[in-house]
């Protein structure tokens, strides 16, 4: 069997040489010396990301990159770019490529013979998007391809471009489920991935295959439980992940960043003008309680935003024509986004020339190529037509949105066509929205800050860093080894600790402890490859599927049986996993099996498996970061829709060393409770002569009743009051502020037996009066069974303090209740708790304030920095969080 530090530097993966080396002095000498240094940097990845500033010459990179890809292995090489884009690839073929022959293709059969490799001139063929998402080119037959204004890519998954281009061009196929090494040299370009988007830039990833989304995840974010698709950066990651983006990416703003003169590089001045007309609040819609708005506002969604523009559509038009009758000869772009729009746009000025999406390709690009040359005056068009790709600076510096909406990226892109490297005026843009669409007026600011914060931080990066791929991939590599560091509190009475802490890698650390030391094992494993919390080899996270995680386990989970003494338990926190339908193939979500997997697992180790205690979760938190359970989904289809993925505590037990009986070699042992007599209630005790079983009584409260164990050990607790809810009481608890609703239901159902259609009936009033939160459930089914969990408090965990103290909270922190059951029911007070995957602490942390001792290990420097600080907090007897801490966070957006 391979050892464990073999096991560890197996994890470290050969550098994979996917580029070719470029001789400088065979580089298109046309091309200025910032585009020749970065063709051999992209030429010697083989995959990477062009993002350069708009008149950085993006084109011309592309079409050297290709001939060079040609020179080095010969085949085809195909440019695919947006309609309307195409011909400034042939502008800038004809200016700067003499040695470059283009041909725009639509079909497989419309191409010539392979370009032979080595010197001589080389053909490049270039499509359209809409050619490689309907299968039209065969891209097995490609040796080159490279993706212009790449947005495409941004619909991860969702769209069916994106799932063509992995399926045929990076050769994974999802579908079905066949893997391809694709087309060997692939790149992506675009002038602004916008840095606020996280998934554009992980799909641009996926594509090159840097990196799967799903692993970018895992390593560098943190879910959203509001949302699943809305990606927030780990605080301690961030450095880490845009260092691992200009590995494989160029982000440049000027030709400084790379050390080059920025002589002739004068972006020209931009002046934006907002203009506010009033909004028609008698519009203004209704709540979904039905209560009426007072004013209109179009943050309320989408519905309401597209309602806002067209209610103000005269007002807008209105306003569009005052602001060109300041210049009407001068040439500019009415930009918009509906087709009633563009109606009025021509309605009203019938000079106007537009383009929409249905409209013959021939003709649109006709005329966005007149308008380009200054052959008309005014040109309407949509952003997401028109705002990428296309040079509009030479005849126009006019722009005039007749709107304004939440798609900041169309917006930006839709701006540089006119503010580019070689305009020679100021540029205008005249902004027009209503005083109900201030809000979307703040958060378009908002995102053109952070926007610009973003691109600076990667421009740093760059001029740190240069094209020094090596350099920048060492910064952010992950490691290998663990300074063991070792913290200790309290005092147990005996001349040793009360706690102690260990920042280590939890197999080399288990192996030093003694063997039968541990009386309880309490921990979260991590759940495979579902998250990875530090930039490790020895991270448990940092493995490549389900099997390779068991394999590490393997290592760690027969020390944990030796540890622990003999009869006594180990209380593993589980959760299945969901797998997407892209993943799996079969188009929608299925569950992996992780907890039997982690049972057969244990079991395979020695320990004997005793109970899965489930532990009840929130499906409509669920669906909100997977939409795996959606309300819509279920009525479209309710044969693909799951349930909810509750957590499971897994608890095993290790052989007792007598194997003729049952008992652990040190039994967790439990006092009866104090016996009156019936006769007169004269306290009496076993061996007493007149202690009788038959005519004695507990004393509630005094000890482990037989109560008590027949909770703890049977069936299910049902009440003999079986009705349903009177009408009256629906209606008063309907009523109730939401904390209410969530406690009453929750008495309820504990006090009568369970009927489904009430509890139906019950959340369809709750709907009806506008009282069902679609963020959480507020009324879920509550059973009173000791192998169900459903009251524990989901958000009582030591995230609370995190958040309080502005630190970085744990991705999946143990709730106090479950360490607390636990450690009660299997530990006699002064033993040891041993959590061998520690986090943020919170095993020692109940463990010590409830007057055991704890050993814990932990890897992630950062938790285990703030988890000294609660075990010392548990130590010195502090207060743990209060009955508010707690009322506060178990309902968040019930206080809203």
């Amino acid at each position: 069997m391979m050892d464990y530090q073999s096991f560890l530097e197996a994890k470290v993966p050969a550098a994979r040489v996917l580029g070719f080396e470029v001789e400088p002095s065979t580089v298109n000498p046309l091309l200025k010396p910032m585009t020749q240094a970065i063709v051999p940097w992209a030429c010697r990845g083989g995959r990477r990301g062009l993002f350069l500033r708009f008149g950085l010459h993006k084109g011309s990179t592309q079409i050297e990159v290709g001939r060079q890809c040609m020179i080095h292995a010969g085949g085809r090489g195909l440019i695919v770019a947006p309609l309307g884009v195409k011909h400034e690839f042939f502008l800038e073929q004809a200016r700067y490529h003499p040695g470059v022959r283009l041909k725009f293709i639509r079909r497989t059969d419309e191409m010539e013979e392979e370009n032979a490799a080595g010197p001589g001139e080389k053909l490049l063929y270039v499509t359209n998007y809409e050619t490689i998402r309907d299968e039209k080119i065969d891209c097995a037959k490609l040796t080159f391809i490279t993706l212009d204004e790449a947005a495409a890519l941004r619909g991860f998954g969702g769209s069916k471009t994106f799932r063509s281009f992995m399926a045929h061009a990076a050769g994974d196929n999802r579908e079905t489920g066949i893997r391809t090494d694709g087309v060997p040299y692939r790149f992506v370009a675009t002038a602004i991935p916008d840095p606020n988007e996280y998934i554009e830039l992980l799909a641009y990833a996926a594509f090159l295959g840097i990196m799967d989304v799903g692993e970018a995840k895992t390593r560098f974010f943190k879910r959203d439980s509001t949302k699943a698709d809305r990606l927030t950066l780990h605080a301690h990651k961030e450095e880490e992940f845009w260092l691992w983006v200009a590995s494989w990416a160029l982000f440049v703003q000027k030709p400084s960043d790379l050390g080059f003169s920025d002589e002739g590089y004068d972006l020209p001045p931009l002046d934006i003008r907002w203009h506010e007309i009033p909004a028609d609040h008698s519009q203004a819609g209704y709540e979904r309680s039905g209560q009426g708005r007072l004013l209109a506002n179009s943050s309320h969604g989408v519905v309401e935003a597209s309602r806002e523009k067209k209610r103000s559509l005269d007002g807008r038009i209105e306003k569009m024509l005052e602001i060109r009758a300041e210049d009407p000869d001068a040439h500019r772009i009415v930009w918009h986004d509906l087709e009633d729009e563009r109606r009025a746009i021509e309605a009203a000025i019938p000079t106007v020339k537009s383009v929409w999406g249905s409209q013959d390709l021939d003709e649109r690009e006709k005329r966005v190529v007149g308008f380009a040359n200054g052959e008309f005056a005014e040109l309407a068009t949509k952003p997401v037509l028109n705002g990428s790709g296309c040079n509009f600076q030479h005849h126009c510096w006019n722009n005039i949105y007749l709107g304004i909406g939440f798609k900041f990226h169309d917006f930006y892109q839709s701006l540089f066509r006119t503010q580019r490297f070689g305009q020679t005026h100021q540029v205008r843009a005249d902004l027009i929205y209503t005083e109900a669409e201030r809000e979307t007026r703040r958060e378009l600011e908002r995102k053109w800050r952070e926007f610009e914060a973003q691109a600076e931080k990667m421009a740093a990066i760059i001029r740190r860093y240069g094209l020094g791929h090596e350099e920048i991939a060492q910064a952010f590599g992950r490691q290998m080894g663990v300074e063991r560091r070792e913290v200790t509190f309290g005092d147990d009475g005996h001349g040793g600790p009360l706690c102690r802490l260990v920042h280590n890698d939890t197999v080399i650390e288990t192996r030093e402890m003694e063997a039968d030391s541990v009386d309880l094992i309490v921990t979260s494993i991590p759940f495979s490859t579902q998250y990875e919390y530090t930039p490790s080899y020895h991270d448990f996270g940092h493995t490549d599927d389900d099997r390779h995680f068991w394999r590490q386990m393997d290592f760690l989970t027969g020390e944990l049986l030796r540890v622990l003494k003999p009869g006594r338990r180990a209380v593993i926190h589980v959760k299945d996993r969901i797998v997407p339908g892209g993943i799996n193939g079969l188009g929608f979500q299925t569950v992996s099996p992780f907890s039997d997997d982690c049972v057969s697992h244990f079991r395979r180790h020695g320990f004997a498996f005793l109970s899965r205690v489930t532990v009840g979760t929130d499906v409509v938190r669920e669906n909100n970061q997977t939409y795996r359970l959606g309300w819509s989904e279920q009525c479209k289809d309710g044969t693909r829709m799951g349930h909810g993925m509750p957590e499971y505590l897994l608890e095993f037990r290790k052989p007792q060393s007598d194997l003729s009986r049952g008992y652990a070699d040190d039994p967790v042992t439990k006092d009866k409770p104090d016996f009156v007599t019936v006769f007169d209630g004269r306290p009496v005790s076993p061996g007493d002569d007149d202690f009788d079983e038959k005519r004695i009584r507990p004393v509630a409260g005094t000890g482990y009743s037989r109560g008590r164990w027949q909770l703890d050990a049977h069936g299910v607790w049902r009440s003999s009051g079986n009705r349903l809810l009177l009408p009256e009481e629906l209606a008063q608890l309907v009523r109730a502020d939401p904390k209410s609703v969530y406690r009453g239901w929750k008495a309820w159902c504990l006090e009568n037996v369970y009927d489904f259609e009430t509890h139906v009936a019950f959340c369809e009033a709750l709907d009806e009066a506008g009282r069902l939160p679609p963020t959480f459930m507020i009324a879920p089914p509550h059973v009173d069974h000791p192998e169900i969990a459903t009251d524990v408090a989901r958000m009582r965990t030591l995230n609370m303090l995190q958040a309080k103290k502005g630190r970085e909270m744990h991705l999946c922190p143990l709730q106090f209740d479950i360490v607390e059951r636990a450690v009660r029911a299997y530990t006699n007070p002064g033993e040891v708790v041993f959590d061998p995957f520690g986090g943020i602490m919170t095993v020692p942390y109940i463990a010590v304030k409830m007057g055991r001792k704890a050993v814990a290990t932990e890897l992630n420097p950062d938790y285990f920095r703030d988890g000294c600080t609660y075990a010392e907090e548990a130590a010195a007897g502090r207060a743990m969080p209060g009955l508010f801490d707690l009322v506060s966070a178990e309902l968040p957006e019930a206080a809203e």
